[in-house]
């Protein structure tokens, strides 16, 4: 997907010298220290990230009333699970999910930077930073969706939900046809980031 857009080849080398370079600068005025962004990245990589977004997603795809209880209220119905300590806390205290249902399909996005859940979806991809795709989508979301491989029919809806530092949006995908048999373990293992964030579908092993 971040082939989509023009980004310079050496850019992960770029951005990689470009964090050591402030992490070594905040490290000698005594801002933090050698293990701070370790901790940080190890948070995300183990307790904040999209298996949470997953576990969501596949207890609503099994339980309406959880489902109809988490679009009213995410924060509350997140509350409900066994998720780790921390779900509510930095860019997860205003989240707000919407529904992807027969007839309406919904994309997330941020026209002004990258706002985004970081407790139900991980850290957020490049290409959802990019000027580009925050603009594009707003004005011709199919376009942009075909792009992704996303093709949605005229008679479906594609309403966009645009993220902030008030409200972070999620989309809880429609239950793939033919899992009816699977766990809510097994489903989970269906839900990716992309799938949440509306530019793909969820889909059947």
């Amino acid at each position: 997907m971040e082939d989509l857009f023009n980004y310079r080849e050496d850019r992960e080398a770029y951005s990689a010298a470009r964090m050591r370079a402030l992490e070594d600068l905040l490290i000698k005025k005594g801002i933090i220290t050698d293990r701070t962004v370790d901790t940080v990245l190890d948070f995300f990589e183990t307790r904040m990230g999209p298996f949470n977004g997953a576990k969501i997603v596949a207890r609503a795809w099994i339980d309406a009333a959880f489902k109809e209880r988490l679009v009213a209220d995410a924060p509350s119905a997140i509350a409900e699970l066994a998720l780790p300590e921390g779900m509510a806390g930095a860019e997860g205290e205003h989240v707000r999910a919407v529904a992807n249902a027969p007839g309406l399909h919904n994309l997330i996005l941020c026209t002004l930077c990258s706002c985004y859940p970081w407790p139900v979806l991980g850290l957020p991809p490049y290409w959802y930073k990019d000027p580009t795709f925050r603009s594009r989508a707003a004005r011709e979301p199919r376009a942009v969706l075909k792009e992704f491989g996303l093709e949605i029919p005229e008679s479906v809806e594609v309403k966009i939900w645009d993220s902030s530092a008030q409200v972070r949006w999620f989309v809880v995908p429609e239950r793939p046809a033919g899992t009816e048999s699977l766990s809510e373990a097994e489903l989970e293992t269906l839900v990716t980031p992309e799938a949440m964030m509306g530019v793909a579908i969820a889909k059947a092993a």
